[in-house]
């Protein structure tokens, strides 16, 4: 059986991991306002910002501004969730209307705190804000069990970003540390009640590895739609402590083990297939990752 739907028979579970997150979420339940320097506001009328006025190092500004373009397209991403839900299980739909509400702070935590610092030039800001909404978002995955798969990556991904970032930004900014790990905390709740979904899936219908695989391997970030994407991964990369490595260690072979793939047994031929494209695919970009290691410790011990 190779079916692209979410199971009906798991409907009572997946209101439990419904009710579940929705119990995390009260007891951290928080206002954006309270994470803001108000202190070092001032109008842009009677001080027109300047580069001078820049506090932070590049790639940390380059790491905050590419998460806010990405956040802001929350529009977008709710309608791709909801159209591909539609006629699915209610509870997704129910989860689909908190995690909208829950992520609906995140863009304006973002933009203010750059605002207020005066880390960015506010008219470029603007603009390229209209320009990443304007363009939309509208991912390669398209049934359910997909869309479940994609946004367990991105929504781990996403936190792995913040507090990686934060480690770099507290040397620079108390605050701007703080509230990265505060939006972390969203995410890991996110990541945690779709995480659990495939899981569960998975334990009932090993063959839905068929599906994951497709998302798993052609995998994107959301904000891969946003001018010069590329350039600014790789800057995040060098300065702001997420790239490909982070990715692999700290989000990909994470979802590899917590789902259990190694030990999966799928039925049908074509999910067994899928199994192992999975394996294999991890098991390239873990080659990778160590000839990387190897290289950078080589460098730093000819440095040393």
């Amino acid at each position: 059986m190779l079916t692209h739907d979410l199971d009906f028979r798991l409907e009572p579970r997946l209101k439990e991991l419904y009710e579940q997150h929705r119990e995390r979420a009260k007891k951290i339940d928080w206002s954006y306002h309270e994470f803001l320097p108000w202190d070092k506001g001032i109008d842009f009328k009677r001080v027109p910002w300047d580069q001078s006025q820049v506090t932070l190092p590049s790639g940390v500004i380059t790491a905050i501004e590419t998460a806010l373009l990405t956040e802001v397209n929350l529009p977008w991403f709710t309608t791709y969730l909801s159209e591909t839900f539609k006629g699915s299980l209610s509870v997704i739909t129910d989860f689909i209307h908190t995690w909208t509400s829950e992520e609906d702070q995140h863009s304006n935590l973002l933009e203010t705190y750059l605002l207020l610092t005066r880390n960015v030039n506010p008219d470029r800001l603007h603009e390229l804000r209209k320009q990443v909404v304007e363009g939309g978002f509208e991912p390669d995955f398209h049934t359910p069990i997909e869309a479940m798969a994609y946004t367990t990556l991105q929504e781990l991904a996403t936190m792995v970003f913040y507090n990686n970032v934060a480690k770099i930004a507290g040397e620079h900014d108390r605050d701007l540390a703080t509230l990265l790990r505060r939006l972390a905390k969203d995410e890991t709740l996110h990541y945690a009640f779709y995480r659990d979904v495939i899981r569960t899936h998975l334990e009932l219908e090993p063959n839905y590895c068929y599906h994951i695989a497709n998302v798993i391997i052609n995998f994107k970030m959301p904000g891969a739609v946003m001018p010069d994407f590329e350039n600014r991964m790789g800057i995040i990369a060098r300065e702001a402590n997420y790239g490909p490595l982070q990715y692999f260690d700290q989000v990909l072979d994470v979802v590899v083990d917590y789902w259990g793939l190694r030990d999966l047994r799928p039925m049908a031929p074509m999910a067994e297939k899928a199994r192992i494209q999975i394996l294999e695919y991890h098991a390239k970009l873990k080659r990778i990752r160590d000839r990387y290691g190897r290289v950078k410790m080589s460098r730093t011990r000819e440095d040393i």
